[in-house]
């Protein structure tokens, strides 16, 4: 397995390297989203893992502009940026779904900022209208962007149970009209739901392969605090994949990527007094030395 920066995956900082010749940072915004399973209009609640922030713990505050939002978050990481650009990150929630009128002024109010270089958006894949998806493509004409799609899992029965909202046909739709008109797009799956077993984690991932997706977000299943999926699992104490389990299947992943896949991320991150399980998952620097042993010490095999 190739190498990149001592690590052995195409990472996104190595992509930033190649294209920029530079280290690239993300700042988090919120634009003040909602989504089609909260708001009533497919569901109610979200998705059953997703937090009250949105899966966006981290990101500004949403009753500011997109421009002090930026600028807070450039002053909170001013020690690592100091002057280097930035990627505008729209990222909790669901960022194309609204008027396409609002999302034009936000996406090009955070363009127009001296220190950003590039968006990336994530959203769902059934919320890309048309004239969302005409935008985009004018976006991505002008400047570098990449589309993020939370997809987790290619079985609707889990998906269902989820609360996903959506059938695993409208992900292909989209990712054949992202492709299409060239634009990037980066897949989120998740690594341990509720009855979901390693062969159909490992098929979730050969699938976002194959739907051309330019990158993949590998997430650890957290159970959060208040979240409808904390109740299940204090209901039914379903099945929690170990450190061990985690490592194997995502080194599985990583060595059938595709070479020059971006890979975003191996496992996710979560506030420390809100997530229940795994527990393991809270210490991230242990968890990706242990992918990368568990890599190298397969190719001595």
């Amino acid at each position: 397995m190739e190498k990149y920066n001592n690590r052995r995956f195409y990472s996104l900082n190595d992509f930033f390297r190649e294209k920029f010749s530079d280290k690239v940072f993300k700042v988090s915004l919120d634009a003040g989203f909602t989504c089609p399973n909260r708001d009533g209009k497919v569901a109610y609640g979200g998705c059953i893992f997703c937090s009250d922030a949105g899966s966006g713990e981290f990101t500004g505050n949403r009753r500011k502009s997109i421009t002090e939002q930026i600028d807070e978050q450039l002053e909170f990481l001013k020690d690592k940026v100091k002057h280097k650009k930035v990627i505008a990150y729209f990222q909790n929630f669901t960022n194309t779904y609204g008027d396409v009128n609002y999302l034009r002024d936000i996406y090009y109010e955070a363009l127009n900022h001296p220190r950003v270089l590039g968006l990336a958006i994530g959203t769902r894949p059934d919320c890309i209208e048309d004239d969302t998806l005409a935008l985009l493509k004018e976006i991505n004409k002008k400047y570098f962007l990449w589309i993020e799609l939370g997809l987790q899992t290619i079985d609707d029965k889990i998906a269902k149970m989820i609360n996903r909202g959506y059938p695993l046909s409208t992900y292909s739709e989209i990712s054949k009209k992202l492709s299409d008109n060239g634009i990037k797009f980066v897949t989120h799956m998740i690594v341990g739901l509720p009855t979901e077993e390693r062969e159909e984690i490992l098929n979730t991932a050969r699938y976002i392969i194959q739907s051309g997706a330019w990158g993949i977000k590998i997430h650890s299943l957290h159970i959060i605090k208040g979240t409808p999926l904390e109740k299940i699992y204090s209901r039914t104490n379903f099945k929690i994949f170990t450190l061990e389990e985690y490592v194997d299947i995502v080194a599985t992943i990583l060595q059938f990527l595709p070479k020059k896949m971006v890979v975003h991320r191996v496992t996710g991150d979560g506030k420390k007094d809100e997530v229940i399980e795994p527990k393991w998952s809270l210490n991230k620097r242990k968890v990706l030395n242990e992918i990368e042993k568990e890599l190298k010490n397969r190719e001595k095999r």
